[in-house]
């Protein structure tokens, strides 16, 4: 399962041709969104005027619609938690949300689509893909 980073959902909203070909080309079933992802993109659009946010609201929901949706669960928190301490160790942390998307990612076995790379390569076992670099 490939999970989807708030900034390849963002992109493909955007029309970049790095991510819409390749997004277009899986299946939904394919495809997972941590619900931290969700909840980022929501709050970044309704922080727009409320004619703006609507139909971007209601074009996230339609493309999410189909997509698997990933709790932040129980196994997810101790995930994040062992994140955390350890790049906190290493004096190399990433941002919380960063690592509730890691910890969802590795909970799931899955490879994140991302294009921060330069936060999401310091955490150990996860692999990630960054789309503007495939080619």
């Amino acid at each position: 399962m490939l999970v989807l980073d708030s900034n390849t959902i963002s992109y493909y909203f955007r029309g970049d041709p790095a991510v819409v070909p390749q997004l277009q080309a899986l299946r939904p079933a394919e495809l997972g969104v941590p619900a931290i992802v969700e909840y980022g993109l929501r709050c970044g659009l309704q922080r727009l005027l409320p004619e703006a946010s609507a139909p971007r609201l209601a074009a996230l929901a339609q493309l999410l619609r189909p997509m698997q949706m990933l709790p932040f669960d129980s196994e997810c928190a101790a995930i994040a938690a062992r994140i955390c301490v350890e790049l906190e160790a290493a004096g190399t942390p990433i941002g919380p949300h960063d690592t509730l998307i890691a910890a969802t990612a590795l909970r799931h076995q899955a490879t994140l689509v991302t294009r921060n790379v330069r936060e999401f390569a310091r955490v150990p076992g996860l692999l990630w893909v960054n789309w503007h670099e495939v080619g």
